[in-house]
C-alpha cells in the first residue's frame, strides 16, 4: 500500500469516526427526551390547535401514527440539540486541509449557520404558522371542520421549518461566495432585482397559496440577502491606495535598474579579483 492509499483509508477512517460521534449524540440526546415526546408534539402542534375553533382537534388516520409521529418530534429536537456537536465534528474533519485565513473565516461561519437556521425555524414556529393556520381555517366553507391529520400536519411544518432554515441561510452563503472569489459584491448588487424576483417565487412554492405566507418568506429572503452583501463588503474592504497601487517599470526603468545592481556587483570587496 502506497502514502497516497494510506492517507486516503485515515481519511476514511477518520470521516467514520466524526460521523459516528453525531449519530452517537443524537441518540442520547434522544432517548433523553422520549419520555417527553408527547409534550414536545402538542408543543409543536399549539399553533394549530390555537387557530382551531373551539372544541376543534387533530385526528390520525393510520394506526401507527399516534406512535410514530411524535417520535420523529422528538428526533427532530434531538438534532436540533446536537446540532452544535454535528456542526464542530463536521469541522473538526475539514479544518486540518485548510490554510490559516480560512481557519479564521471559518469558525464565525460555523457558529452563524447554527444560529441563523435556529433563528428561521423560530421565526416560522413564532410568527408564520399562527397567520397561515389562521388563514386555512379562516377560508374553510361553512360547514367543514378543519381536523388536520398529525402525520400530514407534521409533513407541512417540517417543510416550513427548513424553507424559513435554510432562507436565513442566505448571510452565510453570499459571504462564503465572495470569499471564495465565485462572485464579487457589486455583481451581487447588480443582480438584487433578480433576487428579489425569485425571492416571491421560492415564496409561492415553499408557502401556502395565500399572500401573507408568501411575503413573510420573501421579505426575510430580500433582507438576509441585503445583509450577506453589506457583511461580503466589510470582510473584503478593499487596502488602501498606498499598499495596493503597484506601477511596472518600463523597459528602459529595468534597464537602468539591472545595470545599477551589475555595477554594484562589480564593485563588490567579496568579489575575486
Amino acid at each position: 500500500m502506497n502514502d497516497a492509499e494510506a492517507t486516503f483509508i485515515s481519511h476514511l477512517i477518520e470521516m467514520r469516526d466524526r460521523l459516528l460521534r453525531a449519530v452517537v449524540a443524537v441518540v442520547i440526546i434522544f432517548i433523553c427526551l422520549f419520555p417527553w415526546a408527547q409534550d414536545l408534539y402538542a408543543l409543536l402542534a399549539k399553533p394549530l390547535l390555537a387557530a382551531l375553533p373551539k372544541g376543534g382537534q387533530m385526528i390520525a388516520t393510520e394506526v401507527t401514527t399516534p406512535f410514530f409521529v411524535p417520535v420523529k418530534v422528538t428526533l427532530m429536537a434531538a438534532f436540533l440539540l446536537a446540532l452544535p456537536w454535528v456542526f464542530y465534528q463536521a469541522w473538526a474533519f475539514v479544518a486540518p486541509g485548510l490554510y490559516q485565513h480560512e481557519k479564521r473565516i471559518g469558525v464565525p461561519l460555523v457558529i452563524a449557520s447554527v444560529i441563523l437556521f435556529i433563528l428561521g425555524m423560530a421565526f416560522a414556529y413564532f410568527l408564520v404558522f399562527p397567520i397561515v393556520f389562521g388563514f386555512i381555517v379562516g377560508v374553510a366553507p361553512e360547514g367543514v371542520a378543519v381536523m388536520t391529520d398529525i402525520g400530514k400536519y407534521l409533513d407541512f411544518v417540517m417543510t416550513l421549518f427548513l424553507a424559513f432554515g435554510v432562507t436565513f441561510e442566505v448571510p452565510v452563503a453570499v459571504v462564503l461566495l465572495v470569499k471564495m472569489g465565485m462572485v464579487s459584491v457589486a455583481k451581487l448588487r447588480e443582480i438584487r432585482p433578480y433576487v428579489i424576483v425569485g425571492a416571491f417565487v421560492v415564496g409561492a412554492i415553499f408557502t401556502p397559496p395565500d399572500v401573507i405566507s408568501q411575503f413573510m418568506l420573501a421579505m426575510p429572503l430580500w433582507v438576509l440577502y441585503e445583509a450577506g452583501i453589506l457583511v461580503a463588503a466589510m470582510i473584503t474592504r478593499p487596502k488602501p491606495e498606498s499598499e495596493t497601487d503597484y506601477t511596472p517599470m518600463s523597459e528602459s526603468e529595468m534597464d537602468a535598474e539591472l545595470d545599477r545592481i551589475e555595477s554594484g556587483h562589480a564593485e563588490s570587496p567579496h568579489d575575486p579579483k
